[in-house]
Formats: C-alpha cells, structure tokens, sequence
C-alpha cells in the first residue's frame, strides 16, 4: 500500500475545489468577474493535476487512505476511506479535465452569474471526484447528493425563464427520489452487516447467498445510480435538464455526470454484491436494460429538432451500449466501456459548446429556424460535422476504440450479435448529429418543420447565455472546443493510454485484492491486462461500416418531409410521436415510470433468484 505523500493526494483532490469555491464567493464581493473566472481555472487545473498524479501513484495497486488515521482493527473500522485505483483516479480526471474546458469556454460567459456559477461549477466538481474516490457506501451518497445539488442549482441558473425552473426542478425531484430510495437501501445493509465500506461490505457478503434483504438492497442501491445514468425508463429528466441547462453544464452532465451513474453500478456490484448475486442474473439484467435504454435514446435522439435535446437523447443511447459493455463483466469490456466514455466525453462535450455557440449567435436552437444560417466557412462546421462522425464510431477517434474493444468483448462472452447493436446505435445517433450540421451550416436538404413548444420543455426562443449576442466567436470557446475534440482522438491513437486503462480494469474487478489492501494493508497483487485493449481489423471494418451507415442515413433523412422524397421515412418518424408524447414534462408521469422502472429491475434480478 502506498504511504506518505500518495496517501494524501486524494483528500487534497476533494479538498481543494471546496476550498476554492469558498475563496470565490469571498472574493466576487469586491473583485473583478475576471479574477472569479482566473480563481476556478486555477482550482481547476489543480485538481486535474492532483488526479493525474494519484493515476500515477494507483499504477500497480490502489492508494488507500483512512483520515485522521482510523485504520481499521480486526477488518472493522469508523474512520473514512478513500481507495484510489486507476480506473477511479481516471474518471476524476474525466471530469476534472471538462471542468477546466467548461471554465475556460465560460471566460466570455454569464457575466451576470459572477462568483456563483463558478462557486457551483466547481462544488459540482469536488462531488465528482469525491464520488469516484470513495471507499465508503454512505460517503458515496454524501458525493452524489453535493454533486446532484450543484448540478440542479446549475440547471436552474436561468431563474427568470419558466422553463428553465420547470426543467431543473424535474431534474431535482427525479434525483433526489432516486436518490432517498439508494439511502434506503444503504440502510438495509447497514442493517445486516453494520458496515458502510465497500470492502467490510464485500467481506461481510462473502459466501452468502441472496436472499430477500440483500437482493432488495442491491436493487434500491442502484437505482438512485441508475436514475443518475438516465436508464431506460428512468431517463425522462434528462433532456428536459439539457434543454435549459448553461452550455459549460452540458458537458459535465452528458460528458462525465451521467456516466458516473454507470461507473457507481460497476463499483457498487463487483466490490460489495459480486460473490452473493450470481452473474449470469445480473449479465441479462443489464444487457435487457442496456438494449432498452439505447432503443429508446437513439429512436428520440433521430426524432428531434432541438439541438440541445438531440444530443441529450444521444447521450442516453450511448449509456445504454455502456451499460451493455457492464454486463458482459470482463476486464475487456470494462476498459472498452471506460476508453468509450473518454472519447464520447470529448466529442459530445465539444458537440455541445458548438451548440452553445449558436445559441449565443441566433437565439436558438430549433433545427429549421437556424437552415442554414451559418455556412460553411466558419471553423464551427468542420468541427461540427467532424465530431459526427466520430460519434459514429469512425477510426481512429476515442468513441470508435471504445466501441470496437467492447464489440470484441461481446463476441469473446457469447454475443457477437451486439456488434450489430453497437453498429446500429452509434450510426442512428451519429446520423441525426450528421443530420442536423448539413442542415444549419450548410443548408442542405429539406428544411424541417417548427418545434411544437407546448411539448417540450426549452424549445421555446432563449436569450444569448453571453452579455451580448456574439458576431465573433472568442478564440477561448474555439480553444475549448479544439482541446475536447482532441482529447478524443488521442485516446484512438496512443496505445499506452488503452493499456493503461486495460491494466486498471483489471484491478477494478478484482474484488479480493480490493478487500486485502483496502482493510488488512496486504501488498497489491498483479492482475493481467485486459486482453484486447487496441484496435483489431474487425473493429476498424465496424467503425468504418458503422460510419458510412451514418452518412447514408443522414443523407437520405435531409428530404424527410419534402413533397418528391422520403415519404416512407417520414411515416416511419410520424410513428415516433408514441414514443415522443410519453416525454410529457409533467414530473408525475416521470415519477410513475420512475416506479415502474424499479419494479422491472427488481423483477429481473429477484425472480431467478428468490423462491
């Protein structure tokens, strides 16, 4: 186990955004709005600092730590733990890498906010890192309460628009619900065990069978995470929170925010549930509920018109392919999912600045009003139509490698025919993408029909989120965006990235090793690297099919609805509107399927399992 300084990286990661939100909102009293956007920056860059060095620091084992040095006596302990491995360090650098991008696309930004935006951005940030660190199941909550907080209060920054506050409550009342039924949870097995760490859990767990109580706290646990990750059908809050939330807040929630739902999933089954809940139950849970959600996410994401949405819809198809890549449980999906959320992460951030952009210039975001209204000689197009593709899964781009080494985990588990799941999704999704850039930059095909306000939440005409409408775009937001897109396309083409996330996954699962370092100080095992952590010729082939797909889809959707073509296509969108009236916007239909989603989670893990 790793000791002296190492030890204390991790408090100092979670510390320090805290530390420095306190400072901002002190110093916004009487300072420039310059000297709040310099102050987050640098607390920013610290924190991605901290995170790279405990990546580091956690390459061979896991760096553990007990504050105020409560070490645990006999495998019990009260003190509270942070337990540090790659795969964890990694996603605290996900997310404190797209704060930093935020931030700095945020220099010429809601001058009005001041010191509270950033003060919230970068709580927003320390719950994220502390979620991802933690070695303690209540502690995690702790994390995702802070983290859901700021993220509701950043949605509902616009106070004075209706729909912003209609949007952001949604969002907080879906969460928080979730969230109370993953406290219950905690409770029970408190309950049973008298422990809250992930390893005293796992521990105490060894070599019991489920039974009512531990597959009923399996179930409430997850679904506040799962809500988080916007699964099928408890996904409803999530477009509704993009429609209205500050460009900068996007790309944390759609890059990393929702994503950590599906990373607390994975930590919470392998290191606490794995030995009492049998995998196979819990492989075709998640691979139906997997399907599910990317069915629904890519059919809403094609349907749409509001950009925001699109890419919201996006996003949820996306976690479903992540959750199916969970499912497989295998090192290689694990790393094929983890490469996977880095490169969408990137693109999908990028994608949505790009879209703040236009807002900021035309004041809105409906796909027919902006036709072509922008050309093809501004940087944001090339940049636009370029993130598509990479959505697509085209190589050598992050998304494409995820999507590739988990496609080959599937094949290697039992289920090749996922490949064509993977193939589908990521050509619908990156159509619509494609779709709509011909559409607004170039101005090609047909122009799409009004968006009907009275059914969706932020589609009514929005004010510019800058001071003043932009002419010129700030070489800062084109900055952001060109690191984001770059960001993903080095995660496609440095091997030693890819290895290193292999190497990780293979001590995330690795429940045991987790248990002895964590409680007993025992040394780090080595544990063998996923066995396909780059990419193979059969991934490059579905990248390249799954792209092409996407241009032949896109282009055959621009004359959806013109008198001469594309009428087939257009009754086949018509047949959507189901699909599209069950995201009502009242919170009571979300909650109901909120409930219902719940039940068919605990149906699909209890019946195989409980008399």
């Amino acid at each position: 186990m790793y000791r002296g300084s190492a030890s204390d990286l991790a408090p100092l990661a979670v510390a320090l955004p805290i530390v420095m939100a306190c400072v901002v909102l002190v110093v916004q009293r009487w300072a420039s709005r310059r000297l709040a956007d310099l102050l987050a920056m640098v607390a920013a860059v610290a924190a991605l600092g901290l995170c790279v060095a405990l990546v580091a620091a956690a390459k061979d084992g896991r760096v553990v730590t007990w504050s105020g040095g409560w070490e645990p006596r006999g495998g019990r302990s009260v003190g509270v733990v942070l337990v540090v491995d790659q795969l964890g360090a990694g996603f605290a650098c996900l997310a404190a890498g797209l704060t930093c991008c935020a931030l700095l696309y945020s220099w010429r930004y809601l001058e009005t906010a001041h010191g509270h935006y950033h003060a919230l951005m970068l709580l927003f940030l320390a719950g994220m890192i502390g979620f991802v660190l933690t070695g303690d199941l209540f502690n995690m909550f702790v994390f995702f309460e802070l983290m859901g907080v700021s993220a509701f209060a950043l949605a509902g920054l616009h106070i004075e628009e209706p729909d912003s506050v209609q949007g952001s409550l949604n969002f907080a009342l879906i969460n928080s619900f979730g969230a109370y039924l993953s406290l219950m949870g905690i409770g029970l097995l408190y309950a049973r065990t008298g422990q809250l760490g992930f390893a005293q859990l796992g521990a105490k767990l060894a070599g019991h069978p489920a039974d009512g109580l531990i597959v009923g706290a399996f179930v409430l646990v997850t679904i506040g995470f799962l809500v988080k990750a916007a699964m099928a059908p408890m996904h409803f809050w999530l477009a509704d929170a993009h429609a209205v939330a500050p460009t900068p807040v996007c790309v944390l929630m759609s890059g990393v925010m929702v994503e950590m739902g599906v990373y607390a999933l994975a930590r919470v089954y392998l290191t606490v549930f794995a030995t009492s809940i049998p995998a196979p139950v819990v492989q075709r849970t998640f691979l139906t509920m997997g399907l599910l959600t990317a069915a629904v996410g890519s059919l809403m994401c094609f349907a749409q018109r509001h950009l925001k949405r699109l890419l919201a819809y996006s996003t949820i198809a996306h976690v479903g392919l992540f959750l199916i890549g969970f499912a497989l449980l295998r090192p290689d999906g694990l790393a094929g999912v983890a490469l996977y959320v880095v490169g969408h992460a990137g693109v999908k951030g990028a994608l949505f600045l790009l879209v703040g952009l236009l807002l900021d210039r035309f004041q809105t975001l409906d796909e027919g009003k902006l036709f072509g209204r922008v050309g093809g000689r501004h940087p944001a197009c090339w940049m636009f139509l370029v993130a598509a593709l990479a959505l697509a899964g085209l190589p050598p781009s992050g998304p494409g490698l995820g999507k590739a080494i988990t496609e080959e985990a599937a094949s290697a588990a039992g289920y090749p025919w996922l490949s064509v799941v993977f193939v589908l999704v990521s050509a619908v999704t990156g159509a619509a993408v494609l779709r709509a850039g011909l559409r607004v930059f170039l101005g090609q095909g047909h122009r799409p029909g009004p968006i009907e306000p009275a059914h969706q939440i932020g589609a009514e005409p929005k004010k510019p989120e800058t001071e003043h409408p932009l002419r010129r775009t700030p070489s800062t937001m084109l900055v952001a965006i060109g690191v984001l897109l770059a960001g993903s396309v080095v995660v496609g083409v440095v091997p030693a990235l890819a290895q290193a996330v292999g190497h990780g996954a293979g001590f995330f699962g690795d429940q045991a090793g987790y248990v002895d370092q964590a409680l007993f100080a025992v040394p780090a095992t080595p544990v063998p690297a996923s066995p396909a952590t780059w990419w193979s010729r059969s991934g490059l082939l579905l990248g390249a099919a799954s792209t092409v797909l996407a241009v032949i889809i896109a282009g055959i959707s621009l004359h959806v609805g013109s008198p001469e073509r594309g009428r087939f296509l257009s009754r086949m969108i018509a047949g959507f509107e189901l699909v599209r009236r069950l995201h009502s916007g009242h919170i009571g239909d979300y909650v109901a399927w909120l409930i219902f989603g719940a039940a068919m989670l605990a149906a699909l893990i209890g019946l195989p399992l409980l008399p």
